[in-house]
């Protein structure tokens, strides 16, 4: 590229001018607002966006100039004239200063502003590769998360999951078999770049399945100008023998960009504190890349993932007669103990998820862009059970998931800033055939067309923000019945959400943030359409059981749409955020209260016998639902060195149609972590010791218990419209405490925790498994990384 760096003309006296370009010596780029002062005079100017300046009125031909910038070494230039001149050329200014500590929000999108959120960075959840999305969200207040085992984990934000809670991954709804306790995203934590939390019903912003939340996660930013980089992490753990690698590199030009990187997961048999968890390894393989093209006002990216998973599912939770399923459940340990092994036997699961994603952002002017995406993902799940044809699957499912997205950000208008958005999402979903048994959810084709608006407006410390959402679900069903005859429907779903908000700026150190939401969600096919085995139970959904007038449960066919009172769920939250910070202490505090309208869940219902053996029977039902609840915490600096952070979430839920509590809801819980940081301690260059005290209450507020036993012998009967009950008292309370140490040393970051350092035993009354087991025990994880980057003298 030609630079037109001075261009004399003369004519009188003091009529001498020219142009001139700063750059950077390192990257060629332009420099703006560098400040050239001809010395020996006042006279002064500055360069443009473009790093281009002007002089003219001068007096002589040959001139000196000081050039200086913030940032940069100062420069003299003596100028003369010559037929052709270089560049003026500055050098970046390193400052060691004493301690530097850059707080860089990043805006929050159009339709979330006045809902409580929490932004996490890579740094945060850096130093442990292995763990699984709804783990590291569960560090959050009022988040924790829903599992079947030690590797399917689900999240759940204010006492809600699956497909109540939206994960946007790289800015396209996760399209997989959500639904279900055992069935987690198939996200690779160690790839994303920062993940936000949105806490209130997001339906507005981003559909239906942000009923209870959401869940952002930000893939590589893919910058310009960057040096080339690489990454290298290993990390370990104890409990499990587990092991894993990744790699990711990218490097930034002037107008293109691209980012590359990988990662192996292998986990062997966890432990308890006193037994061996046979067949609870997890194996997992993943790869993506970007890429980004930049010209003027068009920014062009693509991104392409894959994931791989095999997921081991407790062996134990298998019984094969009533006597064995009586003895698992009310045994201290489990009734299969084998020793440790990386070997991944029935029952397990085979997931894999492809992610294909363009966006074109074009800036038509300074405040308004156009954004454009397409993506496709492929999401193909096989599950294994203890069978006599082990090495067929007994589920099969292919998953398509197109999504096409159109979104302006028009300029301001009457001063109110948002955007408008059209989007068109289409699933199919299809059996694959082999599998020898009935198919558990039917092929189903799903259109879903939206529109639509948001706006904010702001008035001095106040900011109002409302929207509004229309969705049109058309729905297209086949499957078979109990007979294995082929049964079709059609159904739609029209919906309008809307929300309104507020935010004030009560004074520089605290805000005050309101939000109302309405949401909402159509049933998913395992609600509606679930029959017989899935894991360890027999599940049967809406619109697979009738009861007559004697209450009697029959499952021998399917109700048609048409024909049921089945509606879509409904749901209104209101939720509020107080945040205050003030001699070195914040305080964040959120209340909240949901009402669900049509809330579906799943209940026990017996023990029948199958071909398998005899498994617990949950049967889908609606009601309408209450939540109310809060969310506290308080950080503080007690000195520069020692920090505190304490976590407090409570929540309390009603099934309000039939007055009886809820099942699987959070409990409360309570943790402190004070942090120790050093600026240079021995020869590392940064170091951070933490200590995580933290105590999960009992759930006082759980279903009556009814034992298996009762159920098989026949002594107690249920119905339709018995009370709700749990096969299992829910667990006691425990404490626990993890540790962890993090330092830097050169390039190289790395971690040393202990997670359950007093190798507590118990369990959790959100992971299925507690029927069985106890969660893993004492585990300690090793993470080292190295980061290497290209410089100049390289």
């Amino acid at each position: 590229m030609a630079w037109p760096i001075f261009a004399f003309s003369q004519a009188d006296s003091c009529t001498f001018s020219f142009d001139g370009k700063v750059v950077d010596i390192e990257t060629k780029e332009p420099i703006p607002f560098v400040t050239i002062k001809l010395n020996g005079t006042d006279k002064f100017t500055h360069t443009n966006f473009e790093g281009d300046f002007h002089f003219d009125s001068l007096c002589t031909q040959n001139n000196t100039f000081s050039i200086s910038c913030y940032g940069y070494c100062t420069s003299v230039c003596n100028q003369e004239h010559h037929d052709q001149l270089h560049p003026i050329f500055l050098n970046q200014q390193v400052t060691q200063l004493e301690t530097v500590l850059l707080h860089v929000p990043k805006n929050e999108k159009t339709g979330t502003k006045t809902i409580a959120q929490v932004r996490i960075e890579k740094s945060e959840f850096n130093n442990n590769p292995a763990q699984s999305l709804a783990s590291m969200m569960a560090e959050q207040e009022g988040v924790t998360f829903a599992s079947t085992g030690s590797n399917v984990q689900l999240p759940v934000i204010h006492g809600l999951y699956g497909n109540r809670i939206l994960i946007l991954n790289n800015g396209l709804k996760h399209g997989f078999q959500n639904w279900g306790t055992d069935h987690a995203p198939e996200i690779d934590v160690s790839s994303a770049n920062a993940i936000t939390l949105i806490k209130g019903a997001a339906g507005v912003r981003y559909g239906p399945e942000a009923l209870g939340g959401a869940i952002i996660i930000e893939p590589n930013p893919l910058h310009l100008n960057e040096p080339f980089y690489a990454k290298i992490g290993l990390g370990a753990e104890t409990n499990g023998r587990g092991l894993s690698s990744k790699l990711a590199g990218g490097q930034g030009f002037k107008k293109w960009s691209y980012f590359i990187n990988g990662n192996l997961t292998k986990i062997g048999d966890r432990h308890t504190s006193d037994y061996q968890l046979s067949n609870s390894g997890k194996e997992e393989t993943s790869f993506g890349f970007g890429t980004r093209y930049h010209h003027k006002n068009w920014d062009i990216k693509i991104h392409y993932s894959n994931l791989n998973q095999k997921l081991a599912l407790l062996r134990s939770a298998i019984a094969e007669s009533g006597n064995a399923f009586v003895k698992a459940i009310n045994s201290n340990e489990p009734t299969f103990i084998t020793p440790f092994s990386y070997d991944i036997n029935a029952p397990y699961q085979l997931t894999g998820h492809q992610l294909l994603k363009s966006e074109i952002n074009w800036w038509y002017s300074d405040d308004a862009k156009l954004t454009f995406q397409v993506g496709k993902q492929v999401n193909n799940r096989k599950e294994y059970d203890v069978r006599r044809n082990i090495d067929k699957p007994i589920i099969d499912l292919d998953l398509l998931t197109s999504d096409y997205q159109l979104e302006w950000k028009h300029p301001s208008w009457f001063k109110l800033n948002g955007v408008l958005g059209l989007q068109a999402f289409v699933q199919d979903n299809d059996n694959n055939p082999g599998t020898g048994t009935s198919p558990f959810v039917p092929n189903y084709n799903t259109q879903r067309y939206s529109a639509y608006l948001i706006e904010s407006r702001k008035f001095g410390k106040n900011t109002f923000e409302a929207g509004l959402r229309l969705d049109n679900e058309n729905n297209n069903v086949r499957g078979r019945e109990s007979n294995q005859s082929i049964f079709r429907d059609k159904y739609s779903f029209t919906n309008l959400s809307s929300s309104i908000g507020y935010v004030r700026e009560i004074s520089k150190n605290s805000s005050f943030r309101t939000n109302i939401g309405t949401a909402w969600r159509p049933p998913n096919m395992a609600e509606l359409y679930s029959f017989g085995q899935h894991g360890f139970q027999s599940s049967f959904g809406l619109l697979r059981h009738t009861s007559n007038s004697e209450n009697v449960l029959s499952t021998d066919r399917v109700i048609a749409m048409s024909e049921s009172a089945t509606q879509a769920e409904q749901g209104y939250k209101f939720i509020n955020e107080f945040h205050t910070h003030k001699n070195k202490s914040t305080h964040t505090l959120s209340v909240y209260s949901h009402y669900i309208k049509n809330y579906i869940y799943d209940r026990p219902y017996a023990v029948i016998g199958t071909v398998r053996g005899p498994m617990p029977v949950f049967i889908y039902e609606q009601a309408d639902a209450f939540f109310i609840g809060t969310d506290y915490s308080w950080k503080i600096d007690w000195t520069k060195q020692l920090s505190g952070n304490l976590g407090f979430s409570y929540l309390y839920s009603q099934n309000t149609s039939k007055n009886e509590a809820l099942i699987k809801q959070a409990p409360v819980a309570l943790h402190y972590q004070l942090i120790w940081k050093q600026a240079k301690f021995w020869f590392f260059e940064s170091s951070k010791v933490s200590a995580k005290p933290s105590y999960t209450f009992q759930q006082y507020h759980a279903p009556q218990t009814i034992s298996p036993e009762k159920l098989i012998d026949g002594s107690v009967l249920i119905t339709p419209e018995t009370e709700i009950f749990d096969f299992k008292d829910a667990p006691e309370g425990y404490f626990l405490i993890d540790l962890a140490w993090h330092f830097t040393w050169k390039n190289i970051e790395g971690s040393i925790a202990v997670n359950n350092v007093l190798n507590t035993s118990y369990r959790s009354y959100l992971n299925e498994m507690r029927y069985f087991v106890d969660e893993p025990g004492r585990n300690l994880l090793f993470s080292f990384n190295y980061l290497f980057k290209h410089t100049k003298d390289e």
